[in-house]
Order: C-alpha cells, then structure tokens, then sequence
C-alpha cells in the first residue's frame, strides 16, 4: 500500500465511522420513540401488556417494564410487600436445569462465548447522546416475595380443586427411534447401519434423507453427535438465535407440530444445546421430532450403536421394576410417567397426591432454587493454590427423596413459632418446611455462606458470608436446621413465616426402583467384559441418573417454551402470551410457555425439599457407619474453591467414606499446583478438566 491509497483508505474508514455514528443516533432515536408510544398506549384504559408487545417487537416483561401500570395486580402487589434484602456480596446463579438457561456469569468472570439469552431492548436514551454513557449503578437484589398478611394469605393453604396426580389407567406407546450421527452421516434403526448424505444436515436435510431411507415408521430422530443446530452459529451473537434459526428454517413437505393424541408436546423447543423441533407432514398423519441424546448424557465420541445399545440396556433395566416402562422423549417426561405408575392404589393417597394452590406454587418457584453454583475468587482464597481437588456426590439427589411434603400445608407466622417449646420448633425445622427468615451472619465468621440470599438477575442467589451481614431470605427447612447446628458457630435465625407440611414418602418407592436400576448398570459397566458394551451399560446408567436428575425439576414445573413464528401480515395473531424473540421483513419470531398451570403433576413442594436437602450436605453430610462428616464445613478455612450443584472444588484431598453408594463423595479429579486461583468459570472448567485427566492417568499406572 502506498501512502495515496493509505489516506485514501483513512478517509474511506472516517465515512463509515460517521456512518456508524448517524445510525446508533437514529437507532437510539427510535428506540426512545418506541418506549414514549408504548408508554402512551399504556394510559389508555383498556391497554394490555400483551397486546402491546408484538406490536413493538418487546416481550411482555420489557412492556411492563416501562408501563408498570400494566403489571397484573397480584404481581403489583406482592412486589409492593416483598422484603427488601440488602445488596449482595458476590453474585452466583441456580444450575440451569433441563430446561433452565444457562447460568449467568459470576462477579468478574467473562461471559461465555456464546450466551444462550437474547439482550434486552435499550432503554430510552435522547437521539443526540453519542458521548460514552457513565458507569452503570450497581445492581440491587431482587425482592422475593412473600405470603400475604392475614386471611388473604391463609387462602393460599389449600390445594388446587379437582388437580391431583393419579396413576395412569393407560401405557405409553414407544415411538420408533433412530440414531443419527449428523457429522459422519451414520444411522442406526434397530440393528440395521446406514450412510446418509446429509447435504447442510439443516433439519429439511435430515427429514428428506431420514425418510427416503426408512420411508415408513420413524416417530423419533436422535442426534449422537455434529450439532447441527449449531453449523451456523457464527452468524449470530447467540447460540439460541442460531438454533432458533435453525429449527424455523423452511421444511418442505413439513410443517410444525402442533401435538397429538395425549402427547400435549407442540411446536419446536429452542434451548442452547439441547432443542427439540417437532415437524408433521403436510400431507400426511406423520409425527416426528428431532432431538440431542445430550439430554441423556454425555456423548464422548460414542458412536450411534455404542449410543443405541445404552438406550436398549435402560429400557430392559427399567423394564425390572416397571413391566409397561417406556423411554419417552427425555429423561424428564420419562421420570415423571415411572413416577405416576409408583402412585399407591390403596390408603390414604389412593386418589392421588393433589396439587397445591396456585399461590403457593408461584411461591415455590419464585424463592426455592436449585443447586449450588458459587466461584470463590481471591481474596477469599489465595492467588496461588497448592492444588485443586474434585469431590462430586454420586447420584446426589436419590439420597433425599426418602421423605418428602404431602397433606394440606400449614402457615407457621412468626408469632406461632415464637410461642413453640424449642423441642416443638426445632421438630419443625428438621421437617418438610419451607421458610422465610430473616438472617445475620455471626460477627466471628471465617468460612463460606450457608443460606441462599436474592441476587440482582433472574432467579440468580448468592451466599452471604461476611461477618454481621444481614439479609432476608427464604429457605428450606434443612439448609436453617444445617445454618443453626453447624459445627462451627451458629447463626441466627429469625423465623418470619412458614410453610409447614406432614413427613411423607411419595417418591421412596420411585426413587429406590431408580437406585436399583443404576447400581445394576454400574456394575454391569464395571464387570462387563465387552468394551462396547460396558461403554453402553455406563451410559445407560448416566441415563438413569438424568431421570431422576429432570424427573425431580420436573414436579417444579418451570416454565417451558415453545417457538413459532407468524407473518408480519398477520402480527394480531402473534399468541397474547407470547414473547417477541425476533423479526425480520417477512416473519415474527416468538416464543410462550406451554401453560402447565393446570398440570396434575405440579408439585414444586418436592423438588424444592431435595434441592434444599442437597444443599445443605454439600455443607454438611454424616456417616453414621464410620461416625465421620463430610462437606465444606469440614475443611479449613479458605480451602473451598468452587460449589457446583453436587460438587466441591477443594485446595487439599480428604479421607471422606465413600462406598459407591448415592450422596457419598467421589474423588474426581486431582491437580498438583502451585495454580493460580480461578476466576471465572471457564478457567474452573479448564483447570477440573485438567484435574481429571491428570486423576485418570495417575489411575492407570
């Protein structure tokens, strides 16, 4: 290049430069527009949130956002009286479940490449503004809420009339399934192997080829490996758009499903990795789905037999303890059919198990998280770590399914529990309750929090632990037990309500036949004499263990979203309920949530008992045949690095019991150092990855 053409060039770079800034002006112009007419229709009367949103490309919350006036009134009110807790420490977020979103980044951690969560519209700015804004304001927690003062909130404790769950009268019909290896073309069906040419591997691609292969029959597609959702995610700044994009993409001959029969499953699922596009035949009664095996497991270049076979070796296993066992779509609608065959037909629940109101469940879902994801960076550990040691619970949450809530709950107000003998109170919180307190972190502290606390973001908790922190929580009843006989120092808890029910079993016998299942399939991938085949059994035994993983979240019942799309002609008939995820020239993206307000397997009161009973011994967990503990309260000080759902990331290796038996601690991975401390998530990963390999090869010799 010479110098004429480099000025040359930089006067072409200033004109796009000026480019830019005229059309972030005109963007943000536009975007303060949108915002000023949303909150002019918003005065009108009879405006409704969800009318106003597809028309302005916002979801229903971004709308409410602006216009807080066209919040539901109940919605309005419990934020009016939900505590305030202080600002939090340090941020961390639940473990994304089946069909949860992936967790947000910690304090000071880098996002991930690729997030699965679509950016929130601009606020409203003025169209001149092109200086650099000014540092953002801290983020302050999010209220939860709270059960309503005096006989409004005492009509909260019934259940739902005429919802209960009962055990099916009918047998699920299995669905034929192929195995689909999109990144090799390889398809098993049965025990016939074919070669595809897949072309794009789009899904238009795979049904074309699926079908003109197998032209009768095939009800189910599982992706062992490629991803295909994912060939163009360069493309877009988000995995979920590029999967999105994905599943709407044109398929000729085809068209989204919109359910059948008992299967209350329509329309594609967008999640990051794990979607499901459901498609019919125009012109035809074919129903087909498409869908990753990683619901299952992790496939670690397995291939479709190795992958078929573990799906044959689950069925007959389960088929030992339920004679009429079908593998369903996923290990969650799977878990939940096993479940419901469980349901006794004699004694009290012979009817079923019914359904708690619709107030309480809201309450559930909003102050019950799931498992435990904390990154503890430095100063709070040190910059160099003599090593990082992997402990995981094996199959951590069987071990508290053996009692869980049933009958009609009770409200504990504070000053009901004020009046209890202490032998009355401590019954209580040793019981299936669920509490709200308020807390205070003793002032002589020096080791990690114990009790989940709000944190700025959606269903995001963090865990105080500075010492006379004071916050305002809900919990459950282990975690305040754990927080009030820890073996350190006592907190103090400050009992403001409760939700109290009877010590029942409604999911021993489901979960023993589950236990069962994956200790036989252990050990037949340990005994198993064919590597295939022991590879298979390993797999179908990660496979139980999903089951019951995503059988458990889904009695929580979170909301799950179908995608579809509608032209832009036609934007009134855009679902009132419907999120606005994208729109182009021609079509309207949007996704809603498959209404299961009505479903009979609600039951957010036993997952939110397990997960707390699963928090509290990553804490603190005794073995009573060696009358030891295990857990973070029995390391030093500033030697817990990481909480990972059922794991712990440790700066030194213990003598913790363990007899491959649900809950013990397994060594997973162990990393000499010195290291530097972690502090974001990917390096965690990177460093439990290397601990792993590094605790393998040290096995092997």
């Amino acid at each position: 290049m010479y110098a004429q053409s480099y000025s040359a060039a930089l006067t072409e770079l200033r004109t796009v430069r000026d480019a830019i800034k005229k059309a972030r002006a005109e963007l943000m112009r536009l975007e303060s527009d949108r915002d000023r007419r949303v909150v002019q229709l918003a005065a009108y009367e009879k405006a409704k949130a969800e009318r106003i949103a597809p028309a302005s490309g916002l979801s229903v919350a971004d709308v409410v956002t602006l216009a807080p006036a066209l919040a539901p009134d109940r919605l309005a009110a419990d934020s009016a009286t939900a505590p305030q807790p202080p600002a939090p420490e340090a941020i961390t977020t639940q473990a994304a479940d089946e069909t949860g979103p992936t967790p947000a980044p910690q304090p000071g951690a880098a996002a991930p490449a690729k997030s699965t969560e679509r950016p929130r519209p601009a606020s409203p700015a003025p169209a001149e503004a092109t200086a650099p804004a000014p540092p953002a304001e801290p983020q302050t927690p999010r209220s939860l809420p709270a059960i309503a003062e005096g006989t409004a909130g005492d009509a909260w404790f019934t259940h739902t009339p005429g919802l209960a769950s009962t055990r099916p009268n009918f047998t699920q019909q299995a669905r034929s399934t192929v195995f689909l290896d999109t990144s090799t073309g390889i398809l098993v069906h049965r025990s016939e192997t074919h070669r595809l040419d897949l072309g794009a591997a789009s899904a238009a691609d795979i049904l074309s080829a699926v079908f003109h292969t197998l032209p009768e029959g095939v009800e189910r597609i599982y992706i062992t490996s490629g991803d295909p959702w994912h060939r163009d995610a360069d493309r877009y700044p988000y995995l979920r758009d590029a999967v999105a994009a994905w599943l709407n993409a044109p398929t000729p001959g085809w068209r989204t499903d919109t359910g059948r029969g008992r299967d209350r499953m329509a329309g594609h699922f967008v999640h990051a990795r794990n979607p499901v596009g459901r498609y019919q035949r125009e012109n035809g009664d074919s129903h087909v789905e498409i869908r990753s095996v990683g619901e299952w497991f992790d496939v670690d270049g397995d291939d479709p037999p190795t992958v078929r076979d573990a799906f044959v070796l689950l069925w007959q296993a389960l088929r030992r303890h339920w004679n009429d066992a079908v593998l369903m779509g996923s290990p969650s609608q799977t878990g939940r059919d096993l479940w419901t065959r469980t349901i006794p037909t004699r004694g009290q629940y012979a009817d079923g198990f019914p359904v708690l109101s619709e107030e309480l469940r809201g309450l559930l879902h909003a102050t019950a998280g799931q498992g435990r994801n904390e990154l503890l960076t430095p100063p709070r550990v040190p910059e160099q770590l003599p090593q990082l040691v992997e402990y995981d619970r094996t199959f951590a949450y069987a071990k508290h399914t053996w009692k869980s809530p049933v009958g009609t709950p009770r409200r504990v107000t504070a000053q009901t529990f004020a009046a209890w003998s202490e032998k009355e109170q401590m019954r209580a919180l040793y019981g299936c309750g669920h509490w709200q307190v308020r807390v205070r972190v003793p002032d002589t502290w020096n080791h990690v929090g114990l009790l989940p606390a709000p944190a700025p973001g959606d269903r995001a908790w963090h865990y105080p632990a500075t010492p006379g922190a004071t916050f305002t929580t809900w919990a459950g009843g282990p975690e305040i037990h754990t927080a009030l006989t820890n073996p350190l120092t006592p907190w103090k808890i400050e009992i403001l309500d409760g939700i109290l029910w009877e010590d029942g079993k409604p999911l021993d016998d489901w979960a023993k036949k589950l236990k069962e299942t994956w200790s036989n399939l252990s050990a037949q991938a340990h005994f198993q004499g064919n590597p295939q085949q022991a590879r298979a059994a390993h797999l179908a035994s990660r496979a139980v263990r999903a089951i019951l993983l995503y059988g458990i979240g889904s009695f929580a019942q979170r909301p799950r979203m179908v995608t579809g799309t509608t032209p832009r002609s036609m934007e009134r008939e855009v679902p009132p309920d419907a999120e606005i995820i994208g729109f182009d020239d021609e079509l309207i993206t949007w996704q809603k949530p498959t209404g299961f307000a009505r479903d009979p397997n609600a039951h957010p009161e036993w997952a939110a008992a397990i997960w707390s009973g699963a928090r509290a011994a990553l804490l603190t967990q005794r073995h009573r045949d060696e009358d030891t503990y295990a857990g973070a309260l029995h390391t030093p000080p500033g030697s817990v690095i990481a909480f990972r759902t059922d794991a712990l990331y440790l700066t030194q290796p213990h003598n913790w019991p363990h007899h491959h038996q649900p809950g013990d601690y397994l060594l997973r991975g162990q990393l000499t150092g010195p290291l530097a401390a972690p502090t974001t998530e990917e390096e965690l990963l990177t460093l439990r990855n290397a601990g792993r390999a590094a605790l393998t090869a040290s096995q092997e010799t």
